[in-house]
């Protein structure tokens, strides 16, 4: 090959390399243009998809105002942006179609990452891990020691609708007779007043209720049997955003934050007498 004719293909080579390069650099920059980071900043606030009644993450006190583990991170997140805090209370099961349809920019919910969930909308890293537990009528106190008891056509077993707690309960106790709630407090009564042989909900739920209103009504079976990590829900596509949040929440593990939410939320109940449930 003449030396020429060689500087030449090497020419072209760069010149393919610099345009691919310049190509790349300009789609990165406008994903990072679409990113929901910068419509939240120039909106001047942060719209959070929340459920109240979930405690101890999302409840309502006797002012109205929303409070809770979730409503703090929140606020935190929005805090972090320099934007306004805005809750939008929506139920559970229209959480990620109100989501993908820019309802609200997030969803901090007490949402568990799913493989099912994570095809339709993205998370960021786990906030907070817990299990599902069982609240148990008290008819069934020392025979019935584990979840596994309980699938048995004798049983009904009760669960919230398109939450991890139905999935579960209808995958490992498909045996037992299957009954809906929507709201987390229904399920658990049922099982006070007999209607129900169990409740199958989340770890932090069952302790609350528990301490406020099960005491010497159910029994609770308190070892999770259930691995789930919660995470904050955001529509797909957004990998700066996620950046942002995962950065976030390393943060607040370290600064000394999460752990004075974790205190006040998981650790203790002295809030449940701010909530309208309380007597």
């Amino acid at each position: 090959m003449k030396l020429t004719k060689f500087f030449g293909v090497i020419i072209v080579m760069a010149c393919f390399v610099m345009t691919s390069t310049v190509f790349a650099l300009a789609a990165d920059t406008e994903l990072a243009k679409k990113s929901t980071i910068n419509k939240i900043l120039s909106r001047g606030e942060i719209r959070v998809g929340i459920d109240a009644g979930y405690m101890p993450f999302e409840m309502v006190n006797k002012k109205g105002d929303f409070i809770g583990f979730d409503i703090d991170l929140g606020k935190e997140l929005a805090k972090a942006m320099g934007v306004k805090f805005v809750p939008v209370n929506t139920d559970f099961d229209g959480q990620i179609p109100a989501l993908l349809t820019g309802k609200f920019d997030i969803a901090i919910s007490g949402m568990t990452i799913t493989p099912e969930r994570n095809l339709k909308i993205a998370f960021s890293d786990p906030y907070i891990v817990i299990g599902q537990t069982i609240l148990l009528n008290k008819k069934h106190e020392g025979k019935i020691t584990s979840w596994e008891q309980l699938n048995d056509p004798q049983y009904t077993v009760a669960a919230r609708q398109g939450t991890t707690s139905e999935f579960v309960t209808k995958r490992l106790l498909s045996k037992a007779n299957y009954k809906s709630f929507e709201k987390e407090v229904d399920g658990a009564l049922d099982v006070v007043n007999d209607r129900a042989d169990a409740w199958v909900y989340d770890m932090p739920f069952n302790v609350v209720f528990m301490a406020e209103q099960g005491k010497g009504k159910v029994i609770h079976l308190d070892k999770p049997f259930t691995y789930e990590p919660l995470g904050i829900a955001l529509q797909q596509g957004d990998p700066d955003f996620v950046n942002f949040l995962n950065n976030f929440l390393r943060q607040i593990k370290n600064d000394g934050r999460y752990d004075r939410m974790y205190k006040k939320w998981i650790d203790s109940t002295e809030w449940f007498n701010e909530t309208q449930n309380a007597k």
